[in-house]
């Protein structure tokens, strides 16, 4: 097979593989790991069971690679804390971000939560792995950030964890927010609005004491 073909080939298995993952997240989300079928997926994802068995070993198998996938999405504007930053500007884009994947993203983020309350059991070795990991990389820079004087004194694990449920809030609590609201962050004003006030919130509460 020549080089172009080969790449060719390795796009078109990315695509399905990808396809495959799309469709067993919406209706994981929808119906959990035990309530979703290998079926339903296939049919969902346009493609054979048989096919669907070439690219993951089972339904478990899939759902940690859909777990993994969240994961990736949910974690990369973390991983973009750096020394070199000013921590408020860093610390307010990520609120910014973490806003924008709660309203792209909302099934990704109830299946998530959805896992969690459960007890994690198929994911338990991310969260314990590459997750504490990068939480605890991310705590030296934050705490660098307070030693330096860039920032109060407070606990940067606790920090992580306010910026976590105030912004997925929005997504796993979504039908609240529109039944006591009547808006969802769909509505770009409503997107403004509750980005200004977790800004203003979290900010003002981390800005440097005199």
């Amino acid at each position: 097979m020549s080089p172009k073909a080969e790449s060719r080939r390795l796009l078109l298995v990315e695509g399905k593989r990808n396809a495959i993952i799309q469709a067993a997240l919406q209706l994981f989300s929808q119906f959990g790991l035990h309530g979703t079928s290998l079926d339903q997926v296939a049919s969902s994802a346009n493609v054979s069971k048989t096919n669907l068995l070439y690219y993951f070993a089972g339904k478990e198998d899939l759902y940690a690679n859909v777990m993994q996938h969240l994961l990736d999405i949910w974690l990369s504007p973390l991983r973009g804390f750096n020394p070199q930053q000013d921590p408020l500007q860093a610390i307010g884009s990520y609120i910014r971000v973490k806003l924008e994947l709660s309203r792209d993203h909302p099934a990704e983020s109830r299946l998530f939560c959805m896992e969690v309350m459960q007890g994690a059991p198929l994911i338990m070795n991310q969260l314990e792995g590459p997750l504490r990991d990068l939480v605890a990389n991310k705590v030296q820079v934050i705490q660098g950030w307070i030693d330096a004087g860039k920032l109060a004194r407070i606990d940067p694990l606790h920090l992580i964890f306010s910026l976590w449920s105030t912004t997925q809030h929005y997504a796993d609590f979504s039908t609240q927010v529109r039944a006591v609201s009547g808006k969802t962050l769909a509505d770009p004003e409503f997107f403004e609005e509750v980005l200004a006030n977790l800004q203003t919130l979290i900010l003002r509460g981390i800005e440097p004491r005199a």
